[in-house]
């Protein structure tokens, strides 16, 4: 398999939205030779509990923490939700039937819920809600609605929490390039700006280029 970009995010994850201008500048500037590919890490996959006021603390610290580092809008209107469960798996589904259908718009759906969630207030957690989010976004309400609810769907997400954990991923976002082959490397394991990642891309660029060029001499040798 050629090398990548291994995306690890959640759709409720705030250190997500603030990577996301990071990501699409990251597809941008070396997508070509580093095609990205995305894993829903799932935050809180099937969590029951009501959020409480400790959490919403806790919850809104990160939420500055992300606006000061990343100038990404919040509508901290949600702290005033009541017996919010803050269940990540339908949102991390959401992305999975998307991708299901077309790997290259997933990152674009996964901006579309984060922008959502953060900064309209929107609830992420409904799969009505879901459902007319990505009729905005311009897809088929009924074909998205089918495709959701499907146990192929299912399956993948959790295939896709599986793999993170398998790989160890313990926060989000989370960034890796490489191959399967080859092995991956952790370019980063949270939140960076741009101008960094750009820079820790460059240098795994690097670094592959010296081996791939060392083992081609080795060869001729």
């Amino acid at each position: 398999m050629s090398e990548q970009l291994v995306y690890f995010a959640d759709p409720m994850c705030s250190w997500c939205w603030g990577f996301s201008p990071v990501i699409e500048a990251a597809r941008s500037r070396f997508g070509e030779e580093l095609p990205v590919r995305l894993i829903l890490g799932g935050l809180r996959p099937g969590t029951t509990e009501v959020m409480d006021e400790a959490a919403k603390r806790m919850i809104r610290e990160h939420w500055d923490h992300v606006h000061e580092a990343s100038g990404q809008p919040f509508d901290h209107a949600f702290f005033e939700r009541e017996g919010f469960v803050y269940d990540t798996e339908p949102a991390c589904r959401a992305v999975v039937a998307v991708r299901r259908e077309d790997a290259g718009v997933a990152l674009a759906f996964l901006k579309h819920l984060h922008h959502a969630f953060y900064a309209g207030n929107r609830d992420v957690t409904d799969r009505e809600t879901l459902c007319a989010l990505a009729a905005e976004f311009g897809l088929d309400r009924e074909s998205f609605a089918k495709a959701f609810d499907d146990e192929e769907t299912i399956s993948e997400t959790r295939r896709d929490l599986a793999i993170a954990r398998r790989a160890g991923i313990t926060g989000f976002p989370t960034l890796l390039a490489g191959s399967n082959d080859d092995g991956y490397a952790v370019v980063t394991p949270g939140y960076q700006s741009w101008q960094k990642v750009e820079r820790l891309i460059a240098a795994w660029l690097g670094r592959r280029q010296q081996a791939h060029s060392a083992a081609s001499t080795a060869d001729r040798s």
